[in-house]
């Protein structure tokens, strides 16, 4: 259970108290309650807030005793010095020294400094290095393409890639790509030209847009689980002039055929050649086959260090995917950075069943063979109960996770695999701390690195010392050689937009308390440039200005962290998902995870509701259970116990579906549009009446709802 939201109720409701083990556990995960502070500073007029002249007043006070006990404390050493002798005088000012310093409050700094050094060192030690491979391939003006053909001279029969038994290498991997790049040569396809990727998980994906990148052609990387208008929308926002589509996919593609402007052409990948395809399309597998197997030279203008590469589209939770640019320097920069500073080797065996067409496989992992001649392996769909037998089965020492994955895998029974591997480290994002210790204690994984990151931002981060829940630090040392920061939110836009003082420029968050994550934006620095997406006006969307000077400028990440005494970072919310109930701010990700854990680790959504008449939103919590399971009764005693009244769900719905992103999100914005209302939903849906118990809630239960008769 995260701290952050577990208190002990006495006397009335609603009046909550923390022991004293419970406050200092919540040092370093605040309640969600805890944002209230973004407010109170600038704002006189709220209850319980303080003035500015108050502070100021109370600031000077405390300038004019520390003066006046220093130069008491000084005058008494001269004394002593002087009528006593040095004998006396040297241990009175030793004494006096070292009061100063602990009444000042540098012993402090001084210890957090100690305890994190070697924290802070081992990380700059690895990011000067990551800084010396990027400004080397910046020197060389190295491509992808260029970088892989050095392994592919170095190790030309090692294993590049594996795919469910089948080993690819690396000599096979670049004559496949050079094939492709060669029919699309021919085809008059050129440096600028964008191709649309469409295809599963397998080898050739990955051999397909390399072979394109030697053209200097962008391939958007589309979401294969997309249909109809996502699909539409994915291929028309890249300005796609051809699109490439595996044969299991070809039902999808014809869907919007008709849809899709007559310049894009069709290009149909089988399973062997000379196979039918969609009307209007090519038979990419037989075009392939006398193909050359020779990098394409004459005519072909070749790609700089600083192309665009490929698009990766945000699978956000809410609206449609936004394609985001990612570059060779950029490509390079993040898969190098996961490899130096999470400790990665070049005899590694990665294992990663995650989608191709994202950040995390299909650059964090992908990348650890074309950058460093690793191999990989992959599946073409993620399978909880497959995870680690694949692992032992092909010898991996480092495997990826993302999302609720982890939460899959542990709730898989108990099997000889689960500790029968050579998994050395687990990578990835989403691995709650509510599971952290059980996960790692069950599969015997010995370091987690943790990161957090946003495929097309720059605030990334990595947890490099097995801190359970973190997913990075900041040095408080040193924090200008990584300029990430945590400003404060204005609660009024749901802590989706910076707090500005008087002076129009954002505001620090203290150790411990939640705020905005952002990353300070140096154009052509690959660590710190924000290259946003093809639609520059959602670009413009995730630019903060005049953050500490004016002129400045930062990648706004949509996330709030909190940030302990020590550095380390915790995700807290995104920006929107806090809401706001019986005057507390609830954040959703923890009660998802305490509702998750009640129910046997079932997927789960929590959101506010709109209640007629009520301040706020109720939470709401929708739990995947088609076979109707779930024990209510037991789940508001657990939840009773676990969290705060205001946080506990007032209304839960049982789904017999659930939708997901590409990367194991859940998707909640449809719900949360569909409310509590019975008689608009297909699903059972229950509310927590006053004596604590989870009810159905009937159409005459919600009117009396909604007339204020029954009440939450």
């Amino acid at each position: 259970m995260q701290p952050s939201i577990v208190d002990v109720e006495k006397g009335q409701p609603e009046q909550h108290e923390l022991t004293r083990q419970q406050q200092v556990a919540s040092a370093r995960l605040r309640p969600a309650s805890a944002l209230e502070p973004f407010a109170t500073e600038s704002s006189g007029d709220q209850p319980g807030s303080r003035s500015v002249s108050g502070d100021r007043f109370r600031l000077v006070l405390l300038y004019v005793l520390q003066f006046t006990s220093v130069g008491a404390s000084i005058a008494a050493v001269v004394l002593i010095w002087y009528y006593m002798g040095w004998e006396f005088g040297l241990p009175a000012l030793l004494i006096t020294l070292a009061a100063v310093f602990i009444a000042s409050g540098w012993w402090r700094w001084w210890y957090i400094a100690f305890v994190t050094a070697p924290r802070d060192i081992k990380a700059l030690t690895r990011y000067i290095k990551l800084l010396g491979l990027v400004r080397k391939h910046a020197k060389n003006n190295a491509t992808i393409g260029d970088v892989f053909a050095e392994f592919v001279s170095k190790q030309p029969e090692k294993a590049c890639l594996i795919f469910e038994g089948r080993t690819w290498t690396f000599r096979e991997v670049n004559d496949y790509s050079n094939r492709l790049a060669n029919v699309f040569h021919s085809h008059g396809y050129k440096h600028g030209d964008v191709v649309g990727l469409l295809q599963e998980n397998r080898p050739e994906f990955v051999a397909t847009w390399l072979g394109l990148s030697k053209l200097g052609v962008i391939v958007p990387l589309i979401n294969h689980n997309l249909r109809k208008n996502a699909l539409m929308h994915s291929v028309t926002v890249a300005n796609c002039n051809a699109l490439i589509y595996g044969e299991a996919l070809a039902d999808a593609v014809a869907e919007i055929a008709d849809t899709l402007p007559s310049a894009v052409a069709l290009y149909q990948v089988n399973e062997i050649a000379q196979a039918s395809v969609l009307a209007n399309a090519k038979d990419l597998t037989t075009l392939m086959q006398t193909a050359s197997k020779e990098l394409p030279v004459n005519g072909v203008k070749k790609p700089s260090h600083h192309d665009k590469l490929i698009y990766i589209y945000t699978s956000g939770t809410t609206g449609l995917p936004k394609a985001a640019v990612i570059t060779h320097s950029r490509y390079i920069f993040i898969a190098a950075a996961i490899s130096l500073v999470a400790g990665f080797r070049a005899d590694d065996t990665f294992y990663t069943p995650l989608p191709l067409y994202h950040t995390a496989g299909g650059m964090m992992s992908i990348g650890q063979a074309l950058l460093f001649g690793a191999t990989v392996v992959t599946r073409k769909k993620f399978s909880a109960s497959q995870f680690f037998a694949d692992c032992q089965k092909y010898n991996c020492t480092i495997a990826q996770y993302i999302g609720e994955m982890c939460r899959y895998i542990l709730a898989t029974p108990p099997s000889p695999v689960d500790k029968a591997h050579k998994v050395r480290l687990i990578f990835g994002n989403g691995l709650r701390p509510q599971i952290w210790p059980q996960f790692v204690e069950r599969f015997n994984i010995p370091r987690v690195a943790e990161f957090y990151g946003a495929t097309e931002g720059n605030a990334n981060i990595v947890n490099i010392d097995n801190t359970v829940g973190a997913i990075g630090f900041v040095s408080r040392i040193i924090p200008v050689v990584y300029p990430i920061s945590i400003i404060r939110a204005d609660p009024a836009t749901g802590y989706s937009e910076p707090l500005r003082g008087k002076d129009g420029l954002c505001q620090l968050c203290k150790p411990n308390e939640p705020g905005l994550f952002i990353g300070k934006i140096i154009p052509n620095n690959p660590s710190r440039a924000f290259l946003g997406y093809v639609d520059k006006g959602a670009t413009e969307k995730k630019i903060v200005r005049d953050i500490f000077r004016k002129g400045d400028a930062a990648f706004l990440s949509g996330d709030l962290l909190v940030a302990d005494e020590r550095g380390s970072l915790f995700f807290k919310d995104r920006t929107g998902d806090t809401y706001r109930w019986k005057g507390e701010n609830v954040s959703t990700s923890e009660v998802e995870a305490e509702v998750s854990n009640a129910c046997g680790y079932r997927d789960t959504v929590v959101y506010g509701v709109e209640v007629p008449n009520l301040e706020g939103r109720a939470g709401m919590a929708a739990i995947l259970d088609p076979e109707r399971q779930v024990d209510l009764e037991q789940l508001a005693r657990t939840l009773k116990d676990t969290l705060p009244s205001y946080a506990r769900p007032q209304f839960v719905r049982l789904l017999s579906k659930v939708d997901m992103t590409g990367t194991f999100k859940l998707k909640k914005l449809d719900l949360q549009v569909e409310g509590f209302d019975p008689s608009g939903i297909e699903d059972s849906v229950y509310y927590l009446t006053p004596k604590g118990q989870y009810e159905l809630l009937t159409p005459e239960i919600y009117e009396q709802i909604k007339r204020g008769e029954v009440r939450l």
